[in-house]
């Protein structure tokens, strides 16, 4: 179904079967394939491939050479009813590519709203991404990885799979993420290590300063105190009860995960 004010280039593919919504403009020498659903006001400027059981939503602009939808890239794909479910108003940039989701992992990937990808970076099968999020150029998230909303991961990133990356962290531009990054951490270098809180993010999201210092004197006895990462985070938590994204860290640290804590010391892993 093709709403009737859809301005698509003649020299693209729109398969039977696919959904293209109200006002949705595609360009020349795209491929649209017969289980995708664009939702209103999307733009596909060029040479884009959208295939797959994908569902992008309205305001969302896709630059020149994007594949959105493709097969993942394990080794035991099944495309069977697996699907990539993209939010609104989200830029997704030159030669992007998102992968659908794996049966024997839940069968989804799914992309929140008001993200930007800039080009080149991927987005592999069954990740969970929230809303506000930037992946810089060339960006590599295996499958399962798991990025929190406002988080910012610069070029040439690569996170390791299972890995999470919560919200509003920063990691550094060709770091190698290997172990979960705490909400509103910083994390460089390869080994990527922690190197203190993202306090500039932290201001222009309208964290006062008492609550910043609050944070830090909790990042502090967490990672310098006399027990291990988790231990360290149990004993304090009744301190910091007042103070939300202190405890946001530290139901981060006490969450299931299959991946284990990055920290400041290359030797200690939670």
């Amino acid at each position: 179904m093709i709403a009737p004010n859809a301005k698509i280039h003649p020299s693209s593919v729109i398969e039977d079967g696919a959904v293209i919504g109200e006002n949705v403009e595609i360009g020349p020498f795209c491929h649209i394939g017969p289980n995708v659903v664009l939702g209103d006001d999307i733009a596909l400027l060029s040479h884009v491939v959208v295939i797959g059981r994908t569902t992008i939503g309205k305001a969302t602009k896709i630059f020149p050479g994007a594949v959105i939808g493709g097969d993942s890239q394990s080794a035991h794909h099944s495309a069977v009813n697996t699907k990539l479910v993209i939010g609104e108003n989200c830029t997704i940039r030159e030669g992007v590519t998102m992968n659908t989701g794996t049966v024997e992992h839940g069968g989804s990937t799914v992309v929140g709203d008001n993200n930007l990808f800039l080009a080149y970076s991927h987005v592999a099968h069954d990740c969970r991404l929230g809303n506000n999020i930037i992946l810089s150029n060339n960006v590599m998230l295996a499958g399962h990885v798991t990025v929190e909303d406002r988080a910012i991961l610069g070029g040439g990133s690569a996170v390791h799979q299972f890995t999470r990356v919560g919200r509003q962290a920063f990691v550094g531009g060709l770091s190698a993420v290997s172990y979960d990054v705490i909400p509103y951490g910083m994390l460089n270098g390869n080994p990527g290590v922690l190197s203190g809180l993202n306090v500039v993010g932290m201001t222009r999201a309208g964290i006062d300063r008492q609550t910043i210092h609050a944070v830090r004197r909790c990042y502090k006895q967490i990672f310098e105190g006399p027990q291990s990462i988790r231990a360290n985070a149990a004993a304090v938590r009744e301190e910091y009860l007042d103070c939300p994204p202190a405890i946001e860290i530290l139901d981060f640290i006490a969450a299931e995960s299959d991946r284990a804590l990055s920290s400041p010391n290359r030797s200690s892993k939670g």
